[in-house]
C-alpha cells in the first residue's frame, strides 16, 4: 500500500482519485471544496510516496512553476494536451528534470472509472521501470501496462480530443455513420503522421493510447469534446458551450497549438486545421466541403 496524492479535483482527478484508493492511502488537492475526508492541503500532500497530477494543460506551467512537489518525485501525469508551443512533457522538464515522471493514457471515461467499470490504460515513461512501480497501485478494474514512447502518448492524448470535437459536428449536422467512420480512419491517419514528425513510434497509434482512446472519445456525449462538437454544429457560440460544459475541453487549446505547429513544421494536419478554423468562426458546412476536397 502507497501513499498517493492527486492533485486536481476535476472529474478525471476525482475518478483517479477513487481508483487509487481502493489498494491504498489516497488523498486529493483542489482549490475547491469537494466535501471529502480525505483532501489535504499541499503542505500535506507532499509527504506523500508518489503524485498524480491531473490538472488542466493550461494551468501546468503556473502551477509547475511553483515547485509544489519534491524534485525527485514520482509522479503520474494525466493531463492532456498541448499548450504554448509545449507538450505535457516538455512542462515537466522544465521544473522537474530529475523526477520519475510517467504518463497514464487509454480509453478511460472518468465517470464508468468512478463506477468501477473495466478499462484498460497505458502508463508511458522514459525508464520503463518508473511506469512498472504504478502498476500494482491500480485497482482490480483497471488493467495497466508499462509502455515507453511518451511523445506518441502525448499527442494521442491531445489530437484525439480534437477528432472527437470534429466527430462531435458529424454526429450534430447528421452526416452519418459513413461520414463518421471516415472521419475517424482519416483522423487516425492524421495523428500518427503528426507524430511520427515528432518521433513517436507507429504502434502506439494503434494502441490503446491512439485508436482506443480515439474511438472512445470520439463516439460518446459523455466526451466533453465530443459535446463541444455537437454544440459548434448547431452554431452556439464556443463560450456558451464551454460554459454549459462547466469543466475544461482540452481539445479547443490543442486544436490551435495543433494547427500552429503543423502550419511551423509543414505536416499535413487537415482535420485538426478545420477545427481550429471552426472553433475561430469558421461554418461548419464549408469546412466539411473543404474537407472533402482535401
Amino acid at each position: 500500500m502507497a501513499k498517493i496524492s492527486v492533485f486536481g479535483g476535476g472529474a478525471w482527478g476525482l475518478a483517479l482519485h477513487y481508483a487509487f484508493g481502493t489498494n491504498n492511502q489516497c488523498y486529493i488537492v483542489s482549490r475547491r471544496n469537494l466535501n471529502l475526508e480525505s483532501q489535504i492541503n499541499l503542505k500535506q500532500a507532499q509527504k506523500s510516496d508518489m503524485f498524480v497530477v491531473a490538472i488542466a494543460t493550461s494551468a501546468l506551467d503556473s502551477w509547475l512553476s511553483s515547485n509544489p512537489l519534491p524534485q525527485d518525485s514520482k509522479i503520474l501525469v494525466a493531463s492532456k494536451g498541448i499548450y504554448n508551443g509545449l507538450f505535457v512533457s516538455d512542462i515537466f522538464d522544465k521544473y522537474y528534470p530529475n523526477a520519475h515522471v510517467s504518463f497514464l493514457a487509454g480509453p478511460s471515461f472518468a465517470k464508468e472509472v468512478r463506477e468501477g467499470l473495466p478499462c484498460a490504460l497505458n502508463i508511458h515513461s522514459k525508464d520503463i521501470e518508473d511506469s512498472k512501480k504504478w502498476l500494482s497501485l491500480f485497482p482490480d478494474f483497471i488493467k495497466p501496462y508499462a509502455v515507453t514512447d511518451i511523445i506518441g502518448g502525448e499527442i494521442c492524448g491531445a489530437y484525439k480530443n480534437v477528432v472527437a470535437i470534429a466527430s462531435g459536428i458529424v454526429e450534430g449536422l447528421k452526416l452519418g455513420a459513413n461520414a463518421r467512420a471516415s472521419l475517424l480512419s482519416r483522423g487516425l491517419v492524421e495523428m500518427s503522421r503528426f507524430g511520427e514528425f515528432f518521433g513517436a513510434k507507429s504502434d502506439t497509434f494503434l494502441g490503446l493510447s491512439g485508436a482506443g482512446d480515439l474511438f472512445l472519445t470520439a463516439s460518446s456525449t459523455l466526451s466533453r469534446n465530443f459535446r463541444v462538437g455537437l454544440g459548434l454544429a448547431e452554431n452556439k457560440p464556443l463560450g456558451e458551450i464551454l460554459e454549459a460544459l462547466g469543466e475544461v475541453a482540452e481539445g479547443v487549446y490543442s486544436a490551435r497549438e495543433i494547427e500552429n505547429l503543423s502550419k511551423k513544421h509543414n505536416i499535413y494536419t487537415p482535420i485538426a486545421s478545420e477545427v481550429a478554423f471552426i472553433l475561430d468562426g469558421k461554418n461548419p458546412i464549408d469546412s466539411m466541403k473543404d474537407l472533402m476536397r482535401s
